[in-house]
């Protein structure tokens, strides 16, 4: 009988044990708490995400496809008066481009970032306030303007990534380059400053793209800062000009060189 009565109590305090377990994992799923021996991160985000590829910190300037092919470039916006246009004429002519966003204008018009990435153009980093005094600030304030621009414009495109940098007036230093391609995304400059936020006039954009050209592949327009009528009477004239010239359309290269 002492053995049988060792044997009952021994399977009721197992039992008791199991219970009480099965009862904490049924709290914590509840309560959303891990369960033992489960990682706190990887039940509230899942795995964890491999940092983003660093990209070489000189400024591109060239067109991943080479030869004669040209990289149509959008700085400022996005701006729901004037992106929708520049769009419209962009696919009217089955041409790409890069979009170099003000990280709250972004935030502001997550619908014209949804926009852009859904007609296959990419993202650039143009910074929290276009300020064209960064290369006089310091590390920090860079870093901040960078980082925090780049998660605005991704989060309004709804997890779409930023693949470059450009600083607002070419205001590049060498942390901030540096920042920039450790975050994934490569420094972008230009070789054709229509200077469209000038106000010109269509015919002098149109001109400074003729004649500038020469200088090499990545053409710089706006599409927020302003009135921008003539920036888009000026795309409607360039892009059918560049096709008759034998050009092609091509995005920045974002590896070597």
């Amino acid at each position: 009988m002492a053995v049988v009565a060792s044997a009952v109590g021994l399977s009721l305090a197992v039992w008791a044990a199991s219970a009480v377990t099965q009862s904490e994992a049924e709290a914590d799923a509840g309560s959303g708490r891990p369960a033992a021996g489960q990682s706190p991160a990887a039940d509230a985000e899942g795995p964890a995400q491999a940092p983003p590829k660093k990209m070489p910190e000189s400024i591109a300037h060239a067109a991943e496809a080479g030869g004669t092919a040209v990289n149509i470039t959008i700085d400022d916006g996005p701006d729901p008066r004037w992106t929708p246009q520049m769009l419209d004429i962009l696919k009217e002519h089955g041409v790409k481009a890069v979009f170099c966003m003000v990280g709250p204008e972004a935030k502001r018009h997550p619908d014209l970032v949804g926009k852009v990435v859904a007609d296959g153009h990419r993202l650039c980093d143009h910074t929290i306030s276009h300020d064209t005094t960064m290369d006089k600030k310091s590390v920090a304030y860079q870093k901040q303007q960078i980082l925090d621009a780049k998660k605005m414009i991704e989060d309004a495109a709804g997890g779409a990534k930023v693949e470059y940098y450009r600083a607002p007036g070419g205001a590049f230093t060498p942390d901030s380059r540096r920042i920039a391609a450790e975050a994934g995304m490569r420094p972008l400059g230009w070789n054709v400053d229509t200077k469209d936020f000038e106000l010109p006039g269509t015919a002098a954009i149109v001109n400074t793209v003729k004649n500038e050209l020469s200088n090499g592949p990545t053409i710089l327009f706006h599409d927020g800062g302003g009135d921008r009528a003539q920036t888009v009477a000026a795309l409607r004239q360039v892009l059918p000009w560049l096709k008759e010239q034998g050009h092609t359309f091509s995005f920045p290269v974002r590896t070597a060189p």
